[in-house]
């Protein structure tokens, strides 16, 4: 199942959005929400999320069928090392399947499409959106675009870059900024809140996948090595952030594209514990680490100046203050 921009705003706004907030081919769709308030003070606490330009972001993480579609395009020989073996091994998150031989390696998602992909690095991470940004083509399309490779994991953002791993401050905004708050305008959690969440699946308000006790998934304090403690993406559809994204606290950690010393930046927590979802904690690996809990999003820059993306943003904010975030 593919998940695709939903609008109750009529045909026009539905027109208009699926020109702005979503990217589309024969390959995957990335559902984008918009986020605007452009010039927005940074959080006074941390420092973090003033982002001086409107841009899109992911609605939810990168999904293990989005990134199976990816590997089928490009990693018939897996040169390099886009799947990791434990996406299909390890019972706690598979995953992806793998058959075949190198130049013939063929890709399957294993249950849950829908659920977040992980055991990717942050270079795996910059290769799918250079995919994305040029356009999902075949195995020739990883390597440049928003990001050039053989400059290694540390390689920054290129200019003109449409598709991208979302920076910190771009990750941050969306995930606490509230422009109805108040005060300093943020929250300290990602499901509008200033208390920490519960973890009980569905559409309660203020609810994550993590572990406070208890992993969401189970309700139970006892870890099984063969039970599987994703959550489909929306699987907390009451527990959106103010511009509708959804699992930016809990499911996986996701990278983020700034360079922390030799390391690029995480933050959000996982289902595996129940550190990292406050707006103070932030992390950083290696941008090879691959982990059983480790994911991203995409993120989307528009071009200066792009009038219709203000334009879908006014409608989609309005509708927002009279309906709540969209689920």
């Amino acid at each position: 199942m593919k998940l695709t921009t939903k609008s109750k705003l009529g045909i026009t706004l539905a027109g208009v959005l699926a020109l702005i907030v979503t990217t589309a081919s024969a390959g995957i769709i990335i559902d984008y929400v918009p986020v605007g308030n452009a010039g927005n003070a940074a959080d006074t606490s941390t420092g973090f999320g003033s982002v001086g330009y409107n841009y899109n972001i992911g609605m939810y993480e990168v999904t293990l069928a989005q990134y199976t579609e990816f590997l089928n395009a490009v990693a018939a020989s897996d040169p390099n090392s886009l799947y990791n073996a434990s996406m299909g091994t390890d019972l706690n998150i598979a995953g992806i399947s793998r058959s075949g031989v190198s130049g013939g390696y063929t890709y399957a998602v294993v249950g849950d499409g829908n659920r977040p992909v992980t055991y990717v690095s942050m270079l795996d991470a910059m290769r799918m959106a250079n995919w994305v940004n040029n356009g999902q083509g075949g195995a020739g399309t990883t390597e440049t675009g928003a990001y050039t490779l053989s400059l290694g994991g540390l390689a920054p953002r290129n200019g003109g870059a449409s598709v991208v791993v979302a920076s910190e401050d771009e990750w941050y905004k969306a995930a606490y900024y509230d422009p109805t708050k108040g005060g300093s305008n943020y929250w300290q959690y990602a499901t509008r809140s200033d208390s920490a969440p519960g973890n009980v699946v569905g559409a309660g308000a203020n609810q994550a996948n993590y572990d406070n006790g208890v992993f969401s998934v189970t309700q139970s304090g006892s870890y099984s090595s063969t039970q599987n403690y994703l959550t489909a993406v929306v699987s907390y559809s009451g527990s959106g952030s103010y511009y509708g994204t959804y699992d930016q606290n809990g499911n996986v950690h996701e990278w983020n594209d700034t360079v922390i010393g030799s390391n690029r930046g995480l933050r959000g927590g996982s289902w595996a514990g129940p550190n990292g979802l406050e707006s103070s904690l932030r992390n950083d690996y290696d941008p090879s680490t691959e982990f059983f809990d480790l994911g991203f999003r995409l993120a989307s820059i528009p071009e200066p100046g792009t009038a219709l993306f203000g334009v879908a943003l006014c409608v989609v904010s309005v509708w927002r203050r009279r309906r709540g975030p969209a689920h």
